[in-house]
């Protein structure tokens, strides 16, 4: 069936069959922030953060509370904890803040999947309960007082607003280091992140439905916003001590993070594994070709140390080589098996009470 609007150069013909319910999806949530004030859900993802957690919760609170009053935030708004599989009392605490207050609320992965499971399982469970998300880590390093102004960016008409690190003062200079040759290291592997942005980002609703068809198994959060595109900037902050407990990120786990960052989302290695094979292959070339001077001018010299220094480089070469493909064999196998990326275990308030208050 079609309809017909006319224009004064023709006219012009819409499928109404063929619109996408994303497109109605899209044009739905630009109504909804004209309607109402946006309801807001803190995602805050904590592993063995007992120590941390009574000091940061109510200031999140003291921060969810002006948002409402100053930034025309919903009443309904949340606080929602991700408890990745702590093995401390942290739990406890969430429960018994949630009991405290109805802003808190939270949930609980069945075991421990590592923070960037933990954050998408609170994304995916406010998406369909609220307008907008901020994603937060609970160390209270990241300035909460950020929140404000990606409030106005979304106010603007943003839907994806990142949080950036200004300035690292706070870091140790091995920390600093690291931290700044990650970025780098990630955005010359072919990787489209935002530099010095880690997890603090508000992303609205709209842009959560369309990132929910992004199925892969290997997560790397920050390198996979940016795909989903729509209207995007950058707030800057100062990052802060961590305010207890300790860190959770040590070098390890940070060159994990980017070993699956790179092999998840690009194949820039394979490419100059080619590259290095093309080089090799013309210097092979051209020894083959010195080698026959060499014995036809009668010079030839019998040794064995330069080619046990030529096995040795080529050799690792090939390990190198077969472990960096092996990465990305072992990253297809487990995208084959389709397993679920996160499993929540227990709510501290079912869905159907948070989907009630949201349409109040």
């Amino acid at each position: 069936m079609l309809s017909h609007r006319r224009e004064k150069k023709g006219y012009l013909i819409i499928r109404r069959e063929e619109l996408h319910v994303s497109d109605r999806q899209d044009s739905f949530c630009g109504r909804i922030r004209e309607m109402k004030n946006p309801r807001l859900f803190i995602v805050i993802p904590c592993y063995n953060e007992e120590a941390v957690l009574p000091i940061t919760a109510p200031q999140f609170l003291d921060e969810l509370k002006l948002l409402i009053r100053e930034k025309g935030i919903a009443e309904n708004s949340r606080i929602l904890f991700v408890n990745d599989g702590s093995t401390d009392r942290t739990w406890e605490l969430i429960k018994e803040y949630a009991e405290q207050d109805p802003h808190y609320m939270g949930i609980a992965q069945s075991r421990n999947r590592g923070h960037q499971a933990a954050v998408l399982a609170g994304l995916m469970e406010a998406r369909d309960q609220c307008d907008i998300t901020i994603s937060i880590d609970c160390d209270g390093q990241d300035d909460m007082r950020a929140m404000e102004k990606m409030v106005d960016e979304y106010s603007n008409g943003c839907e994806i607003v990142y949080g950036v690190r200004s300035r690292r003062e706070s870091d140790t200079w091995f920390k600093r280091t690291t931290a700044q040759s990650f970025y780098k290291l990630m955005n010359r592997m072919g990787v489209e992140t935002v530099y010095n942005h880690a997890d603090y980002r508000l992303v609205s609703a709209r842009v959560l439905n369309h990132f929910a068809d992004f199925r892969e198994v290997n997560i790397f959060l920050r390198g996979m916003f940016p795909l989903v595109g729509f209207k995007s900037t950058s707030v800057y902050y100062d990052r802060h001590e961590r305010l207890a407990g300790q860190s959770h990120y040590p070098l390890r786990k940070m060159i994990a993070l980017a070993v699956d960052g790179i092999t998840s989302l690009s194949i820039e290695p394979i490419h100059l594994i080619a590259k290095t094979g093309i080089l090799f292959s013309l210097a092979g070339v051209i020894g083959i070709i010195w080698v026959f001077i060499r014995a036809f001018t009668g010079h030839t010299v019998i040794g064995w140390a330069s080619m046990m220094c030529v096995i040795f480089v080529l050799g690792g070469l090939i390990l190198l080589s077969l472990g960096v493909i092996g990465e990305y064999v072992g990253k297809t196998y487990l995208e084959t098996k389709h397993r679920p990326r996160y499993i929540i275990s227990e709510r501290t308030s079912s869905r159907q009470e948070e989907e009630t208050d949201h349409e109040k």
